[in-house]
């Protein structure tokens, strides 16, 4: 085996340390410990390390590279679709490895020792791989990526009491020693209909797609509305063509009942021959199409890119007013480009806090030469995680009690921490879509710890 650092990629690291002046420390929120300094990564030529341990007794000499000297290292396995045949999938891998390999050399724990192995993008390579980082020595896994994935890892890295830390935003894959460190959508949810609660809005609606995301989606509206005694009034879903979105929007919008309730209203006021007040209301109701308002609040629209911006322009097309029912989405809507969709202007959305991510994006850009995708910073927070806990004795590194701390953590994406079931909790921040880019509405939280009341 030889430890991932090919010449393109350890020159692009070699030429960031000289870039990187602040260290990012990822640290339990609540600890007020002093993180180890910082060491400045060599240029070195590609390590080679000793092959496998034929024996137990080996080990000692197992992957430590020559310039550990005689530390023993702190081995973190990284497993990741770098060959996955679909290029978006190993673009994004190869942006999480890229973002790893950041954290690594801006936190400077020398005795770390990324050990990145390639899934394929299968579950059999997802497997095999988390066998081979096993025997490697590895103490803590960062990812796989996909679901599948995690569930054959899982009970891989439990035989040898080894925790994973995966990228999957698949809630049912985490527990049992997986913790999911992803962005869950059910927590945008929640967070965007507890302010709206706030700002007195009480009945909801929502416009989901027809597939697995949008009946979660569906089940975390409902559960986020009546655990705060709201009201869903009707959830809509849509199948994944433009042309079939009209009638799921038609029918959230009522739209056939309000024009039939205009119709009925308009013959009624001609009834009303030579009554000046009748004639001034049917002359307003000349470009009306429909008379009366929806029965909801606000329309949650859980989607984002293309598929957004064909299925929100509906809901006003069949005269759902946004001026007086409030838009809800997720994370998917942190994306500057909607402003230039009138529908959209003024909705609400949850998100992890932007500055920090912001200056992490920078560093990115000039270390890789490209902007990462958003998914990136998880890679980053992961192993600067990791970074931060290999500090402390063997044995009380990456244990149930030291990764789920109460107190939680504070990375690029804000703070979090990870449940006795194996989700996370964030804090979110509440933006508002503007038409020159989201702006923050209520800003994420800093701590666990809830303020006090009086």
């Amino acid at each position: 085996m030889s430890i991932y650092r090919s010449g393109r990629r350890f020159g692009a690291i070699a030429r960031l340390a000289l870039l990187v002046s602040v260290t990012f420390v990822l640290a339990a929120c609540a600890s007020n410990s002093t993180p180890p300094p910082v060491s400045q990564p060599r240029a070195e030529t590609p390590i080679a390390v000793t092959p496998p341990p034929a024996t137990e007794q080996d080990r000692a000499l197992f992957l430590r590279p020559p310039h550990m000297g005689d530390r023993e290292a702190v081995r973190i396995a990284v497993l990741l679709p770098l060959s996955a045949r679909q290029p978006s999938v190993r673009n994004v891998a190869e942006s999480l490895l890229n973002a790893a390999q950041l954290a690594l050399f801006e936190f400077g724990n020398p005795n770390v020792l990324l050990i990145p192995k390639d899934t394929r993008g299968t579950n059999s390579g997802a497997e095999g791989a988390a066998r081979e980082a096993l025997q490697e020595g590895a103490e803590l896994i960062l990812g796989p990526l996909f679901a599948g994935s995690v569930t054959a890892v899982r009970p891989i890295a439990a035989q040898r009491n080894v925790p994973v830390i995966a990228f999957s935003s698949d809630s049912s894959v985490a527990g049992n020693g997986v913790y999911l460190l992803s962005f869950l959508p059910e927590q945008d949810v929640d967070r965007v209909v507890d302010y709206a609660g706030l700002q007195g809005l009480t009945v909801f609606a929502g416009m989901v797609p027809q597939n697995s995301y949008g009946s979660l989606m569906r089940q975390a509206l409902t559960n986020a509305v009546t655990a705060r005694a709201g009201e869903v009034y009707s959830i809509e879903s849509y199948p994944n063509r433009a042309e079939a979105m009209f009638e799921p929007a038609r029918r959230l919008a009522l739209y056939d009942d309000r024009k039939r309730a205009l119709a009925r209203e308009k013959a009624r006021l001609e009834a009303l021959v030579d009554d000046p007040e009748a004639e001034a209301a049917l002359k307003a109701l000349e470009n009306r199409e429909t008379l009366g308002d929806v029965p909801y609040q606000a329309v949650f629209v859980p989607a984002g890119g293309t598929e957004l911006r064909s299925v929100a322009p509906l809901l006003p097309y069949f005269d759902v007013d946004p001026r007086k029912v409030q838009f809800l989405g997720t994370g998917q809507w942190d994306d500057a480009s909607l402003g230039r969709e009138p529908s959209l202007v003024g909705g609400w959305f949850a998100a992890p806090p932007r500055d920090a991510h912001r200056a992490f994006q920078q560093r990115y850009a000039r270390a890789f030469g490209s902007e990462p995708p958003r998914i990136a910073s998880l890679g980053y927070d992961a192993t600067s995680l990791a970074s931060a806990l290999a500090a402390r004795p063997q044995g009380q590194r990456f244990n149930e009690q030291i990764l789920g701390n109460p107190d939680g953590f504070a990375g690029v994406d804000g703070i979090f921490r990870f449940l006795p079931d194996g989700r996370n909790e964030r804090g979110l921040a509440v933006l508002e879509l503007r038409r020159n880019g989201p702006v923050v509405v209520d800003p994420a939280p800093q701590s666990f710890v809830p303020a006090p009341t009086f």
